[in-house]
């Protein structure tokens, strides 16, 4: 294995000399930076010109200039970065620069990949299982019409009608009748399509979701939910139930009487600690209390897994675990939920609960809040995100379904059918790990490319990330600041790759990494 990371790292380092060599060529003979001092008519101009000349060593050729800034670089390996500064920043070093934006960039984009990840692969498995179906069908459409989508058309789209004409539907949220048949009618299919089996068991299915969904848009309505938004210990028992479904079906399945046994106690001590957790976060409002919490809801499942297990103990603990960090989730939406009314009198009217623009409201800079701030970061992180997501998704679906497809008609699966192992087993067990081996690739390539993306995604929602840095550098042919951003986008991409080929041997124990 260290064999294995230390060739990958040589390599790494091969890899980006050469790129950066090449990006760095490139973007110093892409223009000239002192163009608009040289027609300027500032009597000042020349000694601008020689000030910034020296600043920027332009009397060195690039190919020369680029060993100096190589030396700034290494210097990274050593805690010493020097990349220099960045003059279409008022000489702020690029460091920092890189630094600001690169949190704020990663913030959008791991949000953004982990919800893709996780909703492609579970309707590329689902549309794996339901093979040549009509809900095959029709995700395949979307999955293809999604995927060949531009980004900032959609990003355009997404800011119209999930921002601007969404916040008008928020101040008078009501559902017309059409909408709740229409939604009715395709949730209802929907489910019946994943379900699948018989047509008494489908339509069954589509009686429970459609009627299910009927139900929670006339509630929305009749109560005007969403004109004040709240969970309260109802919403959070109500999550947790289906945060604990969610984790016995895919686990152990819900014949399973230990694991309902353990869902039924975290389902119960969530209950129990709604009143408890919220002095936490009352009294407690750093981060603090999140780790306190979630330390809490895990221990909870622990132990109740390990009474609970008898002769499973170790699989008992891990749904136990599994709920219990799960269950996190409910109390910190319930939180946020609470200071809504707050938020809505702290923004300015003209924006609208869903934010199109940057990151956070610059006029709750002053308010210590921790659960405030977290409200105002989703509400400028809702559009953005979606736009990154449409795209992985759809590529994630395609990619799921084809990768367990063709697991599940390998040998040894048809062997452990034959053996009477539950589908279920077969599909969770054995074939999900193995079908997952190519995805970890397509992911530590997508890594990098969404980060790429961001560059137009920041432009359309005004989100001062590393895609500003990027088109700010390029416009001011600034060398230093475009290398700051092809190093962290390098960097990211081929360790990202390192970690795909070790985790090859972790989903496959018959791969060793040597």
């Amino acid at each position: 294995m260290l064999t294995f990371v230390l060739r990958r790292t040589l390599a790494t380092i091969v890899v980006l000399l050469i790129a950066s060599f090449v990006v760095y060529q490139l973007t110093a003979n892409s223009g000239d930076p002192l163009e608009q001092l040289r027609g300027s008519r500032d009597p000042d101009a020349q000694q601008k010109m020689a000030d910034l000349s020296r600043r920027l060593d332009l009397d060195t050729p690039p190919l020369l200039r680029y060993f100096k800034w190589l030396g700034g670089a290494a210097g990274c390996l050593i805690g010493r970065c020097d990349l220099g500064i960045s003059v279409s920043r008022g000489d702020q070093p690029v460091i920092n620069a890189i630094g600001t934006a690169a949190a704020s960039t990663l913030q959008l984009v791991t949000l953004a990949t982990i919800l893709a990840i996780l909703v492609g692969v579970a309707i590329g498995m689902t549309t794996a299982l339901r093979q040549y179906s009509g809900y095959d069908y029709t995700v395949t459409l979307f999955a293809f019409i999604f995927y060949s989508l531009p980004i900032f058309w959609v990003a355009v789209l997404l800011k119209e009608y999930g921002a601007i004409r969404f916040n008008q539907f928020l101040s008078n949220p009501e559902f017309p009748w059409w909408f709740i048949l229409i939604a009715t009618l395709g949730l209802g299919f929907i489910g019946s399509a994943v379900v699948g089996g018989e047509i008494r068991t489908r339509l069954r299915s589509f009686a429970l979701v459609g009627g299910a969904t009927a139900a929670f848009l006339i509630f929305l309505q009749v109560t005007q939910w969403l004109a004040s938004p709240s969970l309260g210990i109802i919403g959070v028992v109500v999550l947790s139930v289906l945060i604990a479904a969610i984790v016995v079906v895919l686990s152990t399945g819900v014949t399973n009487r230990r694991a309902l046994l353990t869902a039924g106690i975290m389902i119960a001590a969530a209950a129990a600690l709604w009143y408890p957790f919220q002095f936490l976060f009352f009294y407690l409002k750093n981060p603090l209390s999140i780790v306190i919490a979630l330390v809490v809801l895990v221990g909870i499942g622990l132990i109740a897994g390990f009474f609970t297990g008898g002769d499973d103990k170790r699989i008992m603990m891990r749904v136990g675990v599994l709920i219990g960090g799960l269950q996190l989730l409910p109390f910190i939406l319930d939180q946020m939920l609470l200071r809504w009314d707050d938020y809505l009198r702290l923004i300015p009217l003209s924006n609208g609960v869903i934010s199109t623009i940057g990151a956070t409201t610059p006029s709750l800079a002053r308010v210590d809040d921790m659960w405030m701030h977290f409200l105002d970061s989703s509400a400028h992180l809702v559009l953005p995100t979606i736009a990154l997501m449409i795209i992985s998704v759809a590529g994630y679906t395609r990619y799921a379904r084809a990768s367990l497809l063709e697991v599940l008609n390998q040998d040894y699966i048809r062997t452990a059918r034959a053996k009477g192992l539950t589908e279920r087993t077969v599909v969770m067990r054995h074939a999900f790990r193995n079908a997952m081996i190519p995805i970890a690739t397509i992911v530590a390539v997508d890594i990098g490319a969404v980060i790429g993306g961001a560059v137009i995604t920041e432009q359309v929602f005004a989100w001062q990330g590393m895609g500003q840095l990027f088109t700010q550098g390029l416009r001011a042919v600034d060398v230093n600041l475009v290398m700051g951003f092809f190093l962290v986008t390098g960097v990211l991409t081929v360790v990202f790759n390192v970690v795909a080929d070790l985790l090859y041997s972790a989903l496959d124990p018959r791969i060793r990494v040597s």
